[in-house]
């Protein structure tokens, strides 16, 4: 069921109902400013509300809702579902433009370059789909590409007119100038193939910002240089960005697209991402997934060009507003911690000291010695052997111990040969919930190489 005015609702800021009707979404908690919160480290617990004997060093996979963001969240639903019409078709753009205003300040970004959608998959998903692929075109993925990303550059290559697929090599551990000096070069090779092509193909590379496994960052500000230099369009996939990379200034970076989860290190309620398309790129997209009732259609009687493209993702269909109207109540209970650099500072140097105790601890070593590559996400290897490649059954038996045996997780995968756990340092650990991880690790990793000899 569709708005009885489409054009009016989520879409214009000067309804005579203004956004006073609209009880904000900011105030988390009525005695939140009263009070000062909780030192950083284990007395953080209480406003997240992990069951006691859970140890949490995987925040990074799918976020952590903290308890005044919760509540949050529970009022503004009580108060759509009392009047579900009113909300929808004249209160929620006022939120929506709230919450797309302050994360686009936080981004370095105009407020109308940004809009809300489910997850960074769906926002990249979009951007790519919106592209009008010709024979001759390519797309740069990597070796690191996160996984649903990387199966949408081959769904669009298996996809008449077949743009080509280009993969950069990414293996870690490497420094950041290793990885420019072969990205330019990557870069330099791809644009100078194709022959007569080349003059009216694009080249589309997609980039993390921070990889997802592993959880390294990559100087992708500079990368975004060189692929401008180069006339080739990036699309900086990033997740893991927002609420951990601090100063992104997005309007100095100048990526052609830029995504990324604001329910992992933002704090919001999963799932919700920003989706930043600058202005000189807002003629690319010409719908959102799924395609919204006011596109705008060349066949149309009264065309007259493409529709804006902030109103292109203000309704979508019926959903749920509450994760991405979220991003409000995040911002506040950040804020009330101490801001970005404050939050940053506690889990960068978390991040890096328990690295080094997980790696003395486990007998390896960490991923990135120097901490170039670490914002707030430290791999160490693990002491299992390289030979001993991935399987279904081992990475079960890893989830099972840690995860049913042990009551606590941080991520592992494999890697260039070595097998790695990824450690998502926060505001609620301390230096000793890695000696529980180690202990855990010890246990699970022994268990792989025996079950490996059989």
């Amino acid at each position: 069921d569709l708005p009885l005015a489409p054009t009016d609702v989520m879409t214009d800021t000067k309804t005579s109902l203004s956004s006073e009707l609209a009880p904000s979404t900011l105030t988390t908690d009525a005695e939140l400013d009263k009070r000062a919160p909780p030192s950083f480290g284990h007395a953080m617990h209480k406003l997240f509300e992990f069951d006691p004997s859970y140890v949490n060093l995987n925040h990074g996979s799918y976020g952590s809702l903290p308890m005044p963001v919760r509540v949050a969240c529970e009022k503004l639903s009580a108060h759509i579902e009392a009047n579900p019409d009113r909300f929808i078709r004249i209160e929620c753009i006022h939120h929506w433009n709230e919450a797309r205003t302050r994360v686009a300040k936080l981004i370095g970004a105009e407020t109308d370059e940004c809009v809300l959608v489910d997850n960074t998959s769906h926002g990249i998903a979009t951007v790519l789909r919106n592209f009008e692929w010709n024979e001759g075109d390519i797309i740069i993925g990597t070796t690191t590409t996160y996984g649903s990303v990387s199966r949408t550059i081959r769904y669009l290559a298996d996809t008449p007119p077949r743009p080509q697929v280009s993969t950069f090599n990414l293996n870690f551990p490497a420094s950041h100038a290793e990885i420019l000096e072969n990205w330019r070069e990557h870069v330099r090779r791809v644009t100078s193939e194709g022959g007569d092509l080349k003059q009216t193909r694009k080249v589309v590379a997609i980039l993390d910002a921070i990889v997802s496994n592993p959880g390294a960052r990559l100087p992708w500000k500079e990368m975004v240089a060189i692929c401008r230099d180069a006339g080739v369009w990036s699309v900086i996939d990033a997740a893991h960005s927002i609420g951990q990379e601090v100063d992104i200034n997005l309007s100095e970076a100048k990526p052609d697209f830029w995504v990324s989860n604001c329910h992992k290190w933002l704090f919001a309620k999963r799932g919700c991402a920003v989706l930043y398309v600058p202005r000189r790129n807002h003629h690319v997209i010409k719908s959102s997934i799924p395609t919204p009732f006011t596109y705008h259609s060349p066949e149309d009687e009264h065309y007259n060009g493409p529709q804006n493209f902030v109103k292109l993702f203000e309704w979508t269909g019926t959903r749920d507003y509450v994760p991405l109207l979220s991003i409000n109540a995040a911002l506040d209970f950040r804020q009330w911690l101490g801001g970005e650099h404050k939050i940053n500072e506690y889990t960068h140097n978390l991040a890096i000291a328990g690295g080094k105790h997980l790696a003395s601890l486990l007998g390896t070593s960490v991923m990135d010695p120097d901490g170039e590559l670490t914002f707030n996400m430290v791999n160490v290897e693990l002491p299992i052997p390289g030979d001993i490649k991935y399987s279904d059954e081992i990475n079960s038996l890893l989830i099972n111990t840690l995860l049913v045996e042990w009551n606590m997780y941080a991520a592992h995968y494999y890697h260039n040969g070595k097998w790695w756990t990824r450690c998502s340092a926060q505001v609620w650990n301390e230096i000793s919930d890695f000696e529980v991880l180690a202990d855990a690790l010890k246990d699970a990793c022994e268990k792989v190489v025996k079950f490996a000899k059989q």
